[in-house]
């Protein structure tokens, strides 16, 4: 199993929280999770969690939300990795199927480590923490 501690979910959707919370449950992961509606609000906490232990080891990124969607958030992602004394894993958790969104995340290559498409699913769960593998 992947050694996920601390995980932030960036999603606007009320529903995939209530998923990925179901999905945690079922899987008898134990994490901890810090939910966030936009990239922005995620940033800042990021920000204020560079010096404590708490930093995410995983953060589930939906591309389109208000005010600051999956795409600015990477962008001040780089800067930020730059200064995080552990590496966090970015997973791209997206509705969208459109090329554009798929070739645009390879242009964040060193950022992101897979898309997966919504909804998420147990099997792609276990695929993210390596259960039974």
């Amino acid at each position: 199993m992947k050694n996920f501690k601390n995980v932030f979910v960036v999603d606007d959707d009320l529903v995939y929280h209530f998923i990925i919370k179901k999905l945690f449950n079922k899987s008898n992961l134990n994490v901890t999770t810090s939910y966030f509606f936009n990239g922005l609000e995620a940033i800042d906490g990021l920000k204020n969690k560079i010096e404590t232990d708490s930093i995410p080891d995983l953060i589930l990124l939906d591309i389109n939300m208000p005010v600051f969607d999956g795409w600015q958030f990477l962008e001040e992602f780089k800067k930020i990795k730059q200064i995080v004394k552990k590496e966090i894993t970015v997973y791209l958790v997206s509705s969208s199927n459109d090329v554009s969104d798929l070739n645009k995340s390879k242009e964040f290559k060193d950022e992101v480590e897979k898309y997966f498409y919504k909804p998420m699913t147990q099997q792609d769960f276990e695929t993210i923490f390596a259960i039974n593998q």
